[in-house]
């Protein structure tokens, strides 16, 4: 279940995804998305950075390069807030699933990684709503920036951590920051009781691994009415675009 910072359960279910850059997180999330979908199961979601509260002004700090380690981490706590009372909330008090991509352990690791306080952090985001499962996608450094620097022409300046200081190279920065939040991520999989799923592993394994562990989780939840396309989705296993890694599969002895 979903609970409040004071331990009082709600009716909805909060799961969330978490990983360095790389990890294959998000398209996890969107596959285990349009499965709940198809099945029935009112959902929301929610992503990381994406409150209107604070757009403009993190776009602004950006392109100036004005963002220190705290108020990134001060931005960051006002999107969540924003999101929790505007999004999160009201769906888990009706009694629906909330997907989040990314949650408060993305903090946990990147400011950590720009050296805030790890404790000043953590109580920073006390009211935030502890998820019923929290993914960790562990994938290797190495895997991690292949993926991205593949066909990547230029990173963003913070994207990169070059406000860190650790480099002046952006792709050096990027793969020492890189580094440090995964070191920050391993150290809280025992703290938070992340859930931990290889990334290494084909998609479709990966996503059958997330589907047992959230079917449990299930039952009770808000459920919209029956309809006809609803039935076509819940027919297929993997959707869209990521059904061509999925073919070769199919086609195996």
């Amino acid at each position: 279940m979903a609970q409040l910072p004071d331990g009082r359960a709600l009716p909805g279910k909060l799961f969330i995804v978490e990983g360095i850059d790389g990890s294959g997180k998000s398209t996890q999330l969107d596959l285990l998305r349009k499965w709940l979908i198809g099945l029935g199961y009112c959902v929301a979601f929610s992503e990381w950075n994406s409150s209107a509260v604070v757009k403009a002004t993190t776009k602004k700090g950006k392109k100036k390069q004005m963002l220190t380690s705290t108020s990134f981490s001060l931005i960051h706590a006002a999107d969540l807030a924003d999101r929790l009372e505007r999004q999160v909330l009201p769906a888990l008090k009706a009694g629906a699933i909330v997907l989040a991509d990314r949650y408060v352990y993305t903090a946990f690791a990147r400011d950590v990684a720009r050296g805030v306080s790890p404790a000043w952090v953590r109580k920073l985001y006390a009211f935030a709503v502890k998820p019923t499962v929290a993914f960790y996608f562990r994938v290797p450094l190495e895997e991690s920036l292949r993926r991205i620097l593949d066909g990547r022409p230029t990173l963003k300046y913070y994207e990169a951590g070059l406000d860190v200081g650790l480099s002046e190279d952006p792709y050096e920065s990027f793969a020492l920051f890189q580094g440090r939040i995964l070191e920050e991520y391993e150290k809280m999989v025992d703290e938070f009781g992340l859930t931990v799923i290889d990334g290494t592993r084909r998609l479709v394994e990966q996503q059958e691994i997330v589907r047992q562990i959230i079917q449990p989780q299930l039952k009770g939840v808000l459920r919209a009415e029956p309809s006809a396309w609803r039935e076509v989705l819940a027919a297929e296993s993997v959707y869209g675009r990521y059904l061509e890694e999925v073919l070769p599969e199919r086609n195996e002895p």
